[in-house]
């Protein structure tokens, strides 16, 4: 069976031309064949997967799907509640924890119709990196299992690409949806702050988090993203907001639209690999020939946005974790605990400090985007790096592209912009208003359709395309 988008399975599946269960049996196939590689899953659940699938099936061909993720093949990230599934966030301290209860965008996700494959390979309690300390082996990249995924949401990308399961749940403090997007060529959603509820999934850092769709295409996002948004009271910082139709835009073109390039991001403060940059320029190249209008848009160095939202971040991870490493700071792998160890050190000033710069920037960013419909610069640097070549400490090595829409809160989407010189994938990031996710897919789907790049998967599961 070929490797699906969620799109075109929803229509299949909807003119019962495609069964869940087939369906289903086949991305299972994948993950018996190439999981032992890519270390996607924590956790596989094909038990479930096959009770879902059935289940789907049987209410679809009795009275049609509920909706256009009846049916489809998903998975959680490891922080992500499930009830009578163990929840480890990839830790020795949470071994051998069953939830009562589904997270909200689990609930949610189960209450559309669709499979659970199984829990998904993260960083520990989605902080630190590539660790090999922990009780499962991290994720790799299916481009070239050499390669890392980014994090947290590891094993989401991975799992994807390999088309082991059609679109996942990630979360992004500084870019854990996003990062792995980037860097295993699909695309990744963080919405709008409080725009998806984050009850049921472990704390990073309260006031950066996010949960969000990952998936082949942005169109995919967007149907994930409209099962899973709306407003929680579970979520103190859940949004009251009107849920649209997310892809309303699609098909119209960008005739009107208007685009700012954040050109100094990546051309100055940290410029980018020539393949990265090429994928930029090839981008506004296409918005323009659809219509866009495209101007440049200056705000303070990425040097300064990432620098906020790391402190925060790691101040408030300490925060949230601040009991175990008091009590159990030893059971934690040595990325984590040098991370808490740090984060508890910064003062209360330095931490008020950088709210203060937050409240700063996040302004600048609005007066910047005040004419404008969306934002552009690069998801990441490069390609994926190889896995031993990531420093201990990846969050201060190099400013990081996707931390300013955490800082702000923005919506913003990584998506495929073409292949680096070794193979792997690069990205460009579009980043929208405030509660705009509709014109961000906008965008997004109107460059992945007008290029090539979303016809090409890795070659180590090529043969099962063909199959």
């Amino acid at each position: 069976m070929d490797i699906l988008t969620l799109a075109d399975a929803a229509k299949l599946i909807a003119q019962k031309k495609l069964s869940p269960v087939e369906l289903t049996k086949a991305c299972l196939d994948r993950v018996a064949r190439f999981d032992g590689d890519l270390h996607a899953f924590i956790l596989p659940t094909e038990e479930r997967a096959l009770s879902d699938a059935k289940a789907a099936e049987a209410e679809i061909m009795r009275s049609g799907p509920r909706g256009p993720l009846h049916g489809i093949p998903m998975g959680l990230k490891d922080i992500v509640d499930t009830a009578g599934i163990e929840t480890t966030c990839q830790s020795r301290l949470l071994a051998g924890n069953v939830p009562a209860e589904d997270a909200a965008c689990a609930a949610k996700l189960a209450a559309a119709g669709t499979v659970l494959m199984g829990k998904l390979t993260t960083h520990e309690f989605a902080d630190g990196g590539p660790s090999f300390d922990l009780p499962k082996p991290p994720a790799r990249n299916p481009w070239n299992t050499e390669h890392f995924t980014a994090g947290s949401s590891s094993g989401t990308g991975a799992a994807i690409a390999a088309g082991m399961i059609l679109c996942g749940i990630g979360t992004d403090t500084g870019g854990s949806i996003r990062g792995p997007a980037a860097l295993c060529g699909i695309a990744g959603i963080k919405p709008t702050y409080g725009l998806v509820s984050r009850a049921g999934v472990a704390p990073a850092a309260f006031s950066l988090d996010h949960i969000g769709p990952m998936a082949w295409t942005a169109e995919d996002c967007a149907l994930m993203l409209q099962a899973l948004a709306g407003h929680d009271p579970k979520d103190p910082a859940s949004a009251s907001w009107p849920v649209p139709d997310y892809t309303v835009g699609f098909g119209t073109g960008l005739q009107d639209v208007r685009i700012g390039v954040i050109r100094h991001f990546h051309e100055t403060d940290y410029p980018v690999a020539p393949a990265a940059q090429a994928g930029i320029d090839n981008a506004l190249a296409v918005f323009r020939s659809m219509g866009a209008t495209v101007t440049d848009v200056t705000l303070s160095p990425l040097q300064d946005w990432h620098a906020c939202g790391s402190l925060i971040s790691i101040t408030e991870r300490a925060s949230a974790y601040e009991e175990w490493a008091r009590t159990r700071l030893g059971d934690f792998g040595e990325r984590v605990q040098r991370r808490l160890m740090l984060g508890a050190m910064v003062s209360g000033v330095d931490y008020v400090q950088a709210v203060r710069r937050r409240r700063e920037l996040r302004d600048e960013l609005r007066l910047a985007m005040a004419d404008l419909d969306v934002v552009i610069t690069a998801g990441a640097p490069a390609e994926a790096p190889k896995m031993d070549a990531i420093p201990r400490w990846d969050l201060f090595d190099k400013p990081n592209f996707t931390m300013p829409f955490n800082v702000s809160g923005y919506p913003a989407i990584c998506v495929c912009s073409g292949f680096g010189p070794a193979g792997l994938p690069v990205s460009l990031q579009i980043v929208g208003k405030p509660f705009q996710e509709a014109k961000v897919f906008q965008v997004a789907d109107a460059f992945e359709k007008a290029t090539p790049f979303r016809d090409r998967r890795p070659a180590m599961v090529s043969p099962v395309m063909a199959g």
